[in-house]
């Protein structure tokens, strides 16, 4: 394949899903990671992304999609990876966190009624408006939506009250959405104030079930939230790619797909 025509592949991922990254793309075009850099490097000098620690996202203004957009993408992956997820559901009487996301968002429709109505309901805490909204309207008993401040490009709520009330929550699972996950970084995401929110959450939770499609694999965002080593389980829809799959084993992270 004759670098331009590679090129352009590259830019249309970048288009598709936000970011990609260097060992992602090596991987996927059979070149060499200096050859993909050499690509990141001349359609950074065309405009068409910026480059980041390990690979590249879409130009400034463009790095983060709206939570209305991304919902609409891979929409079958996280149908699959929500009825994979919900088999950690506690059981009756116990906590859990859902975290902002669209693919986390997923869950709420694959959680049965006993989980939120009843006797045996879950105390549902969250810090996404939309799913606090979509709970709500399904009558569940116990649901708790974090205060602070909505971002509106995701419907999360971020701040200093917000993490305050975090770090006074223990419960038993916790439900992580993430916008990248690597070997070398972990858990990472665009926004600082939504990273600080995410790390509260892993440190409030007895287990940590992350929910991610397979465009999250190998993508480094600006700022890590956790590493590897502090996950438990990895939802995904197809099995990882070897890097990230050997980082993970060392991890000691269980990786489930269909």
């Amino acid at each position: 394949m004759y670098s331009r025509q590679r090129q352009q592949l590259i830019a249309q991922r970048i288009g598709t899903h936000g970011s990609v990254s260097v060992a992602d793309l090596a991987e996927h075009f059979d070149v060499s990671p200096e050859t993909v850099r050499r690509d990141l490097a001349a359609l950074e000098a065309a405009g068409r992304l910026e480059r980041t620690h390990g690979g590249a996202v879409a130009p400034s203004g463009h790095a983060e999609r709206s939570l209305s957009a991304r919902t609409q993408e891979h929409r079958s992956a996280k149908t699959a990876i929500a009825r994979l997820a919900a088999e950690y559901l506690p059981s009756s009487g116990g906590s859990i966190i859902i975290d902002a996301g669209s693919t986390t968002a997923h869950l709420v429709g694959r959680m049965p009624a006993s989980t939120l109505t009843g006797r045996g309901a879950l105390s549902i805490y969250t810090d996404s408006a939309p799913i606090a909204a979509e709970l709500a309207s399904s009558n569940t008993a116990q649901l708790y939506l974090f205060g602070g401040m909505v971002r509106g490009i995701t419907g999360a709520l971020v701040g200093s009250s917000t993490v305050d009330a975090i770090r006074r929550t223990r419960v038993d699972v916790a439900f992580i959405g993430t916008n990248g996950i690597s070997a070398e970084r972990g858990l990472t995401t665009p926004d600082p104030a939504e990273a600080a929110v995410k790390s509260a959450m892993v440190a409030s939770a007895r287990k940590i079930v992350v929910l991610a499609d397979e465009s999250k694999f190998s993508v480094d965002h600006v700022v890590e939230f956790a590493s590897l080593d502090s996950v438990d389980v990895l939802v995904c829809n197809s099995a990882p790619p070897s890097q990230l799959a050997s980082a993970l084993n060392t991890a000691n992270v269980e990786v489930v797909y269909p």
